[in-house]
């Protein structure tokens, strides 16, 4: 698909607007209703954050806390560029202080118990902070000890990478695989078998290394291999057939139900779970991809589903709504959320307005409106200046927010361009309330 000079401005102005919308114009619609609630928002990231804004904005006397450790907020749809060498690791790191909004408190310790019942939290620190609603926004828990043989200390050796780890370690990851593609070899791409965020990112790369070596003029001494979790290589179906061609094209190997239990630096073997038992694959470099979870603080706090996702701890919340199923004061935003599809800043970016709206119908006795449908957002980086604008929700239809502009489908210039300049600013407006 060819884009032409006037679908690109009226794109690039739509993006203009998107990032540069005035501060919480939504909300700024409507007056802010008078409160004394006392709302305490586990975690500072992305969705913590951005629904801190909007409703310090909608409510008038509210006590609004966010419990946080972090000191560093990190951009994390930045990490996959970090890790191609296009960007450095500050570009992905800010002060979580700047980001949190004028008249909130932040409690700078971990939450360490959460009491559902007397609706109480108590942080690492030993305070007691009693809540008449709670927002559970801590993120997901990176299971690196689920990998028998790994340890973050090798990120950059041994022909390992960890993007997923943070900023500084998709930095050393760009170096092995920048080291890889020249040298040549075998590379071993993988997704975990649980619910993880961005479940794009692990193709993306596969991508990136291909894309490199060709680049160099090294292809030829280097293999791919993505072995994934399961039968598909995307969750949406119509996008997991264009990811198979694509493979394809540029003689990418797969493999189906290979599930990383452990990796062997020394021999540089990797051994996976698969129907057939446990199978070894030699690799020369790999991206490292750990299991995901619920903080521990999550799955001990009986929010968790407790029948399904068991291992894995997403707190149990109406898909559409995103309230607790049975604790009406609580709510669920972001990685933690347990809902079938929605691990992506973009997801952040539709969930906070309905949990939003369902906390200000709540305070003030009138009927929410807005339901979430699952949409979630996956720029998918197929080579360095060309990705896919991949956008759906819960039933894997796809919902493209630029239609008869970009194809979500095709490789286009533009939709790489979206994913490396224009969503780093609505990201930023949408910690703001504005976006």
């Amino acid at each position: 698909m060819s884009l032409d000079r006037r679908h690109f401005l009226s794109l690039a102005a739509a993006s203009s607007l998107m990032a540069a919308a005035p501060a919480g114009q939504a909300a700024a619609r409507q007056p802010a209703v008078a409160t004394s609630a006392r709302i305490v928002i586990l975690g500072a990231g992305a969705a913590g954050l951005s629904l801190a804004s909007r409703l310090s904005r909608r409510l008038e006397g509210a006590v609004i806390t966010i419990v946080d450790p972090r000191q560093n907020h990190y951009y994390q749809p930045g990490f996959t560029l970090v890790a191609a060498g296009l960007k450095p690791a500050e570009y992905a790191v800010s002060s979580t202080a700047h980001w949190v909004p004028r008249g909130v408190d932040w409690i700078a310790e971990a939450a360490a118990s959460i009491d559902p019942e007397a609706r109480v939290v108590e942080t690492a620190g030993g305070q007691r902070i009693d809540y008449d609603i709670l927002v559970l926004a801590t993120g997901l828990t990176l299971d690196w000890n689920a990998i028998e043989g790994f340890s973050l200390d090798l990120v950059g050796r041994e022909g390992i990478g960890a993007l997923y780890a943070g900023p500084d370690y998709a930095v050393k990851t760009w170096a092995a695989m920048d080291r890889f593609t020249e040298e040549g070899g075998e590379a071993v791409f993988l997704r975990p078998a649980t619910e993880m965020k961005c479940a794009g990112a692990p193709v993306k790369y596969a991508f990136l290394t291909d894309d490199r070596a060709r680049r160099k003029g090294t292809r030829a001494k280097i293999n791919v291999t993505y072995a994934a979790n399961n039968n598909a290589l995307f969750s949406v179906p119509i996008v997991h057939e264009k990811v198979r061609m694509l493979f394809s094209e540029r003689e990418i190997g797969t493999l189906n139900n290979h599930v990383l239990k452990a990796i062997d630096p020394g021999r540089r073997t990797l051994t996976f779970d698969t129907p057939e038992g446990r199978s070894e694959l030699p690799y020369s470099f790999t991206n490292v991809i750990p299991p995901m979870r619920a903080p521990g603080v999550i799955r001990q706090s009986g929010l968790s589903w407790a029948d399904r996702w068991i291992d894995e701890g997403w707190a149990e919340v109406d898909p559409h709504t995103l309230r607790h199923r049975r604790y009406a004061e609580v709510f669920a935003v972001g990685d933690v959320a347990g809902v079938p599809k929605g691990k992506t800043a973009a997801s952040v970016k539709w969930q906070v307005p309905v949990v939003e709206d369902h906390i200000v119908a709540a305070l003030s006795d009138t009927e929410a409106t807005k339901r979430y449908d699952g949409y979630t957002s996956c720029p998918l980086i197929t080579r360095v200046g060309r990705a896919l604008l991949v956008e759906f929700d819960y039933n894997d239809n796809l919902v493209p927010s630029f239609p008869g502009v970009v194809a979500p489908l095709e490789e286009l210039w533009v939709s790489w361009l979206i994913k490396e300049v224009a969503l780093k600013a609505t990201y930023n407006a949408m910690l703001r309330g504005r976006a």
